[in-house]
């Protein structure tokens, strides 16, 4: 049996053997990508001297394994390089939107948790019921469509036909309460579909638990359903839904960044998208590689607890 510290390295170095294939990747598919960044950054009058330059400037110029090997060198030493259109870094550039985009994440997150535990809940409590029917049938329609589909209905039905909440963007100088009425539709979009997921393994994780010996006493002892349901249960049933919720974290920043590109919201995606269509490769590499990061770090911390509190999986000692 292997034990915990052994387990924790095995996942370290596997994260960082991802982590290193993410950036060969990043690498691969930035040469595949079609049209001359010199020509759509410096236009069809620059002199092929100029652009000649620029194309080395940004590491073009070079072969796979050479820009692969500087990569990983500046990314080792936490530097994501310079715009080479601006003169910023790259870290500057991301550190600024990476609060928003992580405000919207949790935001979905927090939203989801609030309204699909309790309705996964009721729906196993009630189980056959025409409410655990209708819970179930509308589970399934959000985890299948895509949060990107769901914002742009959301977009069309709220903001362009009933015209109760703003369209796009947000002022860097807006208010909170401007800045917190542009965040309803982009978190309900990104919410909807981890409600939904959320939803149905609470329901399948209590059904289980409520089949349990100690529930059953909890109730010859003559408590509360209210109590037994919320307290007893709940507390054992969540534990799996919580690891799915950590470990589902990645891609709901991955989520977060096609919503912001909808809804033109300051942030990761607004970034990887202004650099993909201008070809800026700098920006667009290093702001890749910190959603991949963060990404598999989320996921690695997230084994690493659920390794460490789930009483069910055992380590050995040795």
């Amino acid at each position: 049996m292997q034990s915990y510290p052994a387990y924790v390295i095995n996942r370290i170095l596997t994260a960082v053997l991802s982590v290193f294939g993410a950036m060969l990747v990043i690498v691969i598919l930035i040469s595949l990508v079609p049209g001359d960044p010199a020509t759509v950054l410096l236009g069809p009058l620059a002199t092929p001297e100029y652009a000649q330059h620029f194309i080395a400037e940004m590491g073009l110029d070079q072969p796979v394994h050479v820009r692969l090997w500087r990569l990983a060198a500046g990314f080792a030493q936490g530097r994501l390089g310079t715009d080479v259109i601006s003169g910023q870094s790259v870290n500057t550039i991301v550190a600024a939107a990476l609060p928003h985009t992580f405000a919207l994440a949790f935001a979905a997150m927090a939203l989801a948790c609030l309204v699909g535990i309790p309705a996964g809940v009721w729906s196993a409590v009630r189980k056959g019921s025409a409410g655990d029917t209708a819970i179930a049938m509308v589970s399934v329609v959000f985890v299948s469509v895509p949060s990107f589909i769901l914002g742009i209905v959301l977009l069309v039905v709220f903001s362009i036909w009933l015209d109760w909440l703003p369209v796009l963007g947000l002022s860097p100088s807006a208010s909170l309460r401007d800045a917190a009425i542009r965040m309803i539709l982009p978190t309900v979009a990104l919410a909807l579909g981890w409600i939904g997921l959320i939803a149905r393994l609470v329901r399948t994780s209590m059904l289980e638990t409520l089949g349990q010996n100690y529930i059953r006493t909890a109730r010859a002892y003559g408590l509360r359903e209210g109590l037994v349901h919320y307290r007893y249960a709940l507390k054992n049933a969540v534990i799996p839904t919580l690891a799915i919720i950590g470990m589902g974290f990645g891609r709901l920043l991955g989520g977060a960044v096609l919503i912001e590109i909808i809804f033109a919201r300051q942030g990761l995606g607004s970034i990887l998208y202004d650099a993909l269509q201008a070809r800026n490769f700098s920006v667009l590499q290093g702001t890749v590689f910190v959603v991949v990061v963060i990404f598999i770090a989320v996921n690695l911390l997230t084994e690493l607890s659920y390794a460490l509190f789930d009483p069910r999986i055992k380590f050995s000692r040795r």
